[in-house]
């Protein structure tokens, strides 16, 4: 997913959105491009709240 995405996904603003999946290791750089891997987002957050 790209930055806009992952903002509305986690509900956060850009800065703590990019913070949050550069801490998990989801950031994925394709040429000048930043995507983030929804698996590692989805495994955090269900870490997080034990699902």
């Amino acid at each position: 997913m790209d930055t806009d995405e992952l903002r509305a996904y986690t509900n956060l603003g850009r800065d703590n959105a990019m913070k949050l999946g550069e801490e998990i290791g989801a950031k994925i750089k394709v040429g000048k491009r930043v995507l983030w891997d929804r698996v590692k987002l989805d495994q955090y957050l269900d870490e997080l709240t034990g699902a």
